[in-house]
C-alpha cells in the first residue's frame, strides 16, 4: 500500500459543544481517541481553550496538557500536538518542561503547538491572564521556548518574560528536536514562524477549506521565509478543518465554516487536494464529535490510502 500523500488528524473538542448536537454526550474523550488510533488517524490534537462565553451562558472548556497527558499512555502509534498552546496561559519556561514529559510520555511521539493566544476577552479576564499585547508576548515567549528546546539553557530579559540560568533538565528522549509548531496568519508571526518552526499550522475551522483561501497563507509563509533566507520547503505545513462524514451538517454553527462531507472516496479526494497545495496534514475536527463519526472516518482513510 502505497503511502498517504497528507495526513490526517483528529481534533478533539475539548469543550461542551457550540450546540446540543455538537458534542454527543456521555462519551469519554479517551474512549474516542482509542477509537481514532484504532481507524487509522496519523495524529491528535488539542485546542487550547478554558472559557467561552454563548448565547445559553458559560461554556467551559477542559485543560489540554493534562487531557493530552492522558492520551500519551492510551495510544501507541498516533503523533500527539497541542493545536496550539495559547501563549499567555503558561510562562514559556514551564511550556519548555510541559513539552519534554508529553515527548517522554509518548516515546517521541509529541509536537508542541503554540500560538499568540486567541479566544474572546471573557477568557483572559476570567481566569487572570493578561489579554494585551499577545503578538508581542509571544515574540519573547518563543525565544525562550525554542531556546530551551533546542539548547537546554536561558537566560532571557524581555517586557513580559525573564529567565535566569533556567535550566530543561532532565531534556526527555530528544533533547534539541522536540518539533515547534506555530500557528500564524499575520506577516510576523509567519516570520516568527520562518525563524523558529519546524510546521506551519492554518486554523480554518471558521473558513472555507478552499484554495483560494489557503494560496494567501502560503504565499505569506514563503515570503517570510524568503526575508529570512530559509528553504521554505524546510516548514512543514498544516491546517485544521470540519469535517461531516455523516452527511449531519450545520452551517449555522457559531460561524463554523462548510465541513467536507460526502462519500467516502469523494472525502478521501477532497483530503487529497490539499497535497497539491503543499500541505501535509489535514486536521479535522468531526461534527458531530461521536463515536460515531470517528468510525465513520475509516472508510475516507481507506480510500484515501487506496489513492495512494
Amino acid at each position: 500500500m502505497p503511502a498517504r500523500r497528507v495526513d490526517v488528524g483528529f481534533g478533539v473538542m475539548t469543550g461542551q459543544g457550540f450546540n446540543e448536537r455538537h458534542v454527543v454526550p456521555g462519551e469519554r474523550l479517551t474512549d474516542l481517541v482509542v477509537e481514532a488510533e484504532r481507524v487509522g488517524f496519523d495524529s491528535v490534537v488539542l485546542p487550547d481553550h478554558l472559557r467561552w462565553d454563548m448565547e445559553r451562558g458559560p461554556h467551559g472548556w477542559r485543560e489540554s496538557t493534562t487531557l493530552l497527558a492522558a492520551f500519551t499512555v492510551l495510544t501507541s502509534r498516533v503523533r500527539l500536538s497541542t493545536g496550539v498552546l495559547n501563549g499567555p496561559f503558561r510562562s514559556p519556561g514551564l511550556v519548555a518542561k510541559i513539552a519534554v514529559n508529553l515527548d517522554e510520555l509518548s516515546n517521541g511521539r509529541f509536537t508542541l503547538g503554540l500560538g499568540a493566544g486567541g479566544g474572546p476577552p471573557v477568557e483572559y479576564q476570567s481566569f487572570g491572564f493578561p489579554g494585551d499585547h499577545h503578538v508581542a508576548r509571544f515574540e519573547e515567549g518563543i525565544q525562550i521556548i525554542h531556546t530551551l528546546l533546542r539548547t537546554g539553557r536561558c537566560e532571557f530579559e524581555g517586557a513580559y518574560y525573564k529567565t535566569r540560568d533556567c535550566v530543561l533538565a532532565p531534556a526527555g528522549p530528544r533533547p534539541g528536536a522536540i518539533p515547534i509548531m506555530i500557528g500564524a496568519e499575520g506577516p510576523l508571526m509567519m516570520r516568527l514562524v520562518a525563524r523558529y518552526a519546524d510546521e506551519w499550522n492554518g486554523f480554518l475551522v471558521f473558513k472555507e477549506p478552499a484554495p483560494e483561501v489557503v494560496h494567501p497563507l502560503l504565499t505569506r509563509l514563503d515570503e517570510a521565509c524568503a526575508v529570512l533566507g530559509r528553504d521554505p520547503a524546510s516548514v512543514r505545513r498544516s491546517v485544521d478543518i470540519t469535517a461531516a462524514p455523516t452527511g449531519e451538517i450545520d452551517h449555522g454553527l457559531s460561524g463554523l465554516g462548510p465541513p467536507l462531507h460526502g462519500r467516502p472516496e469523494e472525502m478521501a479526494r477532497q483530503l487529497r487536494a490539499f497535497a497539491d497545495l503543499g500541505i501535509a496534514e489535514v486536521r479535522t475536527y468531526l461534527y458531530p464529535q461521536s463515536l460515531e463519526t470517528v468510525r465513520a472516518m475509516e472508510p475516507v482513510l481507506q480510500a484515501l490510502d487506496d489513492l495512494g
